[in-house]
This record gives structure tokens, C-alpha cells and sequence, in this order.
């Protein structure tokens, strides 16, 4: 096994992006969504967000990634964050790095990738078994989505993690365009089953530029002054 790169951040990367809005079964979201023992109960909104992910170049090289954000938790701050609660990447450098960097709970897998057109489809599997099946169709002018559209609290997550928490706030700017999720199919043994969810939006970033800063890093049972 070669050795792992040390990629401590900030962070600088290039790539692409699906990004799905959801609406789905709260019981999915609050019982099946790994969302780890101490953010239990303290969700705060009805919004989640899936992200495929293709970053074509980052500081541990490039990797594919997929992502689920059950919604808003309430954290020890008083303040309300995203929270990535399950996460794949197709590299251990990905995975040893974000845990190191932003506590976010990484875990390994193989990334099947195909285009033809405007369409990708992705399959990601581990141990020999598909257990996320997706196809996206993107459409439309491509318009610039610069860096700043979002207001910062749209853009701030947090995580639990080793017993400490982790804020951070990325911050990304590229070309953007509609798209439409065409299929969605788990294993609900090892992503949450967002078969049935409904798709409110899906936006490919056709191209981006991301900044990942140093995250804000404290003993997450005490507060922050």
C-alpha cells in the first residue's frame, strides 16, 4: 500500500458537481441516515442535499466522492449548521485528509464513471457490491455561478468527529446549468435509501474552482464563546 499524502488545509480544488435538492422520509433522515449519536434529534430543517462530486484536482490528488446532508442540525454553539452524515470517496488519501482536516467521516469506494452526451451515470460499490446507482441529465445554457453567491451560512457545515467539532466554509465558483436526476437507487445498508425522496432541484456545476479552508475546531461538549 503506498504511503498516504499529507494534505494538511487549506484546500484548492477543481473539478465538477451534481447537486440534488431533496425532500424525503423524515424517519430515513433521522434513523437511517448515519448521523452520528450526538447530533441525534437536533435536526432543524426539512431540506437535504445528495452531491456527486469529480474533482479533477485537489492537494490529495484527484477523486470521485458522494455525499448526503440530512438537513440543518442544531450544534453547542446556539447555531444551526449542515452536517454531512455519509460520504464515500474513491481514494484513502481523500479519506485519511478530510477526517484530519474537517472531521468529515470519509469512508472508502470504488467509483464506476460514465459520460455520453449530457448524461452521467455513476455507480459506486465496495467490496464487489453496487450499492448507489445514478444517472443525471444536465440541459440548458451554462451561466457563471460565481464565488459569494450563497450567503456564508448556506456554506457553513460543521461535524462531529473524534469528540471534537469541526466548522468550516467552503467556497466554490464556476459555471453552473439545470439538470435532472433521472434514477436514484441504493443499498439502504450502506447509504440512506433516497430512492423515494423527491427531487426538488438538480444543478451540474459543469466546471469549479473550491477553497476549503482551516476548520474551526473545538471539544464539541463545550461551548463556543
Amino acid at each position: 500500500m503506498s504511503e498516504i499524502i499529507d494534505a494538511p488545509a487549506p484546500w484548492e480544488l477543481t473539478g465538477r458537481a451534481y447537486i440534488c435538492v431533496l425532500r424525503a422520509d423524515p424517519r430515513i433522515l433521522d434513523e437511517h441516515s448515519w448521523v452520528p449519536a450526538s447530533l441525534a434529534g437536533k435536526r432543524r430543517s426539512g431540506l437535504s442535499l445528495m452531491m456527486f462530486v469529480d474533482y479533477a484536482d485537489s492537494p490529495a490528488g484527484p477523486y470521485h466522492e458522494l455525499l448526503f446532508i440530512p438537513g440543518l442540525y442544531a450544534f453547542e454553539d446556539g447555531r444551526k449548521y449542515f452536517s454531512i452524515s455519509r460520504i464515500f470517496v474513491s481514494t484513502m488519501d481523500s479519506v485519511v485528509n478530510g477526517r484530519r482536516n474537517w472531521g468529515i467521516p470519509k469512508e472508502l469506494a470504488q467509483f464506476e464513471v460514465q459520460d455520453q452526451g449530457h448524461r452521467t451515470h455513476v455507480r459506486i460499490s465496495t467490496n464487489d457490491q453496487v450499492f448507489a446507482d445514478l444517472r443525471f441529465r444536465a440541459f440548458g445554457p451554462t451561466l457563471p455561478a460565481p464565488r459569494g453567491l450563497l450567503p456564508k451560512a448556506w456554506r457553513t457545515l460543521a461535524q462531529h468527529w473524534d469528540d471534537q467539532t469541526f466548522i468550516y466554509q467552503p467556497n466554490a465558483g464556476g459555471r453552473a446549468r439545470l439538470a435532472k436526476t433521472e434514477q436514484m437507487q441504493f443499498d439502504a445498508s450502506q447509504f440512506p435509501d433516497l430512492s423515494a425522496a423527491r427531487v426538488l432541484a438538480t444543478v451540474n456545476l459543469r466546471q469549479f474552482n473550491m477553497s476549503f479552508p482551516v476548520s474551526q475546531i473545538h471539544p464539541h461538549n463545550t461551548p463556543q464563546t
